[in-house]
């Protein structure tokens, strides 16, 4: 196994060196088979959080082309996770999904599938964040306007 898979598959995932090194001894090698073998751990790592109070977190704004505007209230445990970078793009991300597919709710929009990648939806688009960052996150609340 190469340092090189190392780093890639860390900078692909978000995850640890030391994650990255077990998923890849795991996968004999197989780099989309550790890819895998990460998702699934955070998964399972995000499914024990659920159940944390998120006491932090931020409002994200978002205004498509004059005409739809949405505000997110994204939360999570700390302020620490509040200012992390990946965590504000998540808001970003999930404030644009919203602008563009008008969830009712935050059940549905937790179900429909994220329009960046329809592979996953916004709810697994969370859960990843959560299993790389470790600490619980969920949307609160959000409004949407349109013209």
């Amino acid at each position: 196994m190469a340092m090189e898979d190392v780093a890639k598959l860390r900078e692909l995932t978000g995850a640890g060196v030391v994650e990255c090194k077990k998923a890849l001894d795991e996968a004999a090698g197989d780099f989309d088979r550790a890819k895998d073998i990460i998702f699934e751990r955070g998964i399972a790592r995000a499914e024990k959080k659920s159940d944390r109070a998120t006491g932090a977190g931020l409002l994200e704004t978002y205004i498509h082309n004059g005409r739809v505007s949405v505000m997110l209230e994204l939360r999570c445990e700390t302020d620490f996770v509040a200012r992390n970078e990946k965590f504000q793009a998540l808001a970003h991300d999930i404030a644009m999904h919203i602008a563009a597919m008008n969830p009712a709710t935050v059940e549905e929009l937790y179900a429909q599938q994220y329009v960046k990648d329809p592979s996953m939806t916004v709810e697994e688009l969370i859960k990843n964040l959560i299993g790389t960052i470790g600490e619980n996150m969920k949307v609160e609340k959000f409004v949407r306007f349109e013209i």
